[in-house]
């Protein structure tokens, strides 16, 4: 199976469940790893966590997914970031951060982080969003960044998801600077229209899908929610389902992680974006980002 490299931020989650909060683990990059493990892929999480407990314990837990964590590094002062996440009567969420100090915004700049680099180097494929260049510092945005450049260089991919936290950024050209540079280093694009549109104005996905191939990126697919998505040449595929949500907490990174296993295991395009589907249509219907695999989930 395909050697993977999934960069980002893993974080704590408190999820208001009928009046109680319940503790587990979540982040967009992360996610998408998870679910990229479960498919049979092997893949490795690129980031940094404190020595602390807490970063202890959800190190082993990643692990016991079989998501191989040994391009994690350790913070010797910084912990994990947390978030809190709440869900309305439709089940669409909203988020509470406490990162600011997190081990991850430093990945790339502890002791451990150039060999973490190097060994990243000889992936398969690299898999980053537009929130994991959010939380780094200028220098170690250009890290992954080059980091991407050598991939590419030496036959690997580098697929990139738009996720855009208006938040993280001090302005929206800085985002957006920072979003183009991402695009013209990646092979597989996976942006969220609405997305997009905040960063860049553009609403029509056909105009979408014209910038992303003139910036580089040969292979994209854009994700419309609950009206599926369309691809690089036109098609829209629909989503697998069109019932309501439970919570719909990691859809768009369980698409990319049924897009990308599918795609890496030989699958065309639209192929694909149906097993990106119905993933992310099993993740809807369940409670977290990351639910616990059951007799339904379709990584068979």
């Amino acid at each position: 199976m395909a050697r993977i490299v999934c960069c980002g931020e893993g974080m704590l989650e408190l999820a208001c469940r009928e009046r109680e909060w319940n503790v587990g683990y979540g982040g967009d990059t992360l996610n998408t790893a998870i679910h990229l493990t479960r498919f049979g892929h092997q893949t490795a999480y690129l980031t940094a966590v404190g020595s602390d407990p807490l970063s202890v314990r959800l190190k082993d837990q990643w692990a016991t997914e079989k998501l191989d964590t040994s391009l994690v590094t350790e913070h010797p002062t910084r912990t994990v970031g947390l978030y809190a996440i709440s869900l309305d009567s439709c089940g669409e969420r909203s988020f509470t951060y406490w990162r600011e100090s997190s081990a991850a915004r430093e990945m790339f700049g502890i002791a451990g982080s150039l060999a973490a680099v190097r060994t990243a180097e000889q992936c398969e494929l690299l898999y980053f969003s537009l929130i994991t260049l959010a939380i780094l510092p200028p220098e170690g945005r250009e890290t992954l960044l080059a980091l991407a450049r050598r991939v590419r260089a030496a036959g690997g991919q580098v697929a990139y998801d738009n996720n855009y936290r208006a938040r993280l950024w001090s302005s929206a050209a800085e985002a957006n600077g920072a979003h183009q540079a991402a695009i013209a280093v990646a092979d597989i694009g996976l942006p969220t229209l609405d997305d997009e549109k905040q960063l860049t104005g553009v609403t029509d996905a056909q105009t979408v899908l014209e910038r992303w191939h003139a910036v580089g990126c040969s292979q994209v697919v854009i994700k419309l929610g609950a009206d599926g998505c369309i691809l690089s040449d036109g098609e829209r595929i629909g989503p697998a389902t069109c019932r309501i949500p439970v919570d719909s907490s990691g859809a768009g990174d369980a698409f990319n992680a049924g897009y990308l296993a599918a795609a890496l295991a030989g699958a065309s395009p639209a192929r694909a974006a149906r097993a990106g589907h119905r993933i992310a249509d099993w993740v809807i219907l369940r409670r977290g980002a990351i639910p616990a695999r059951d007799a339904a989930a379709p990584y068979d």
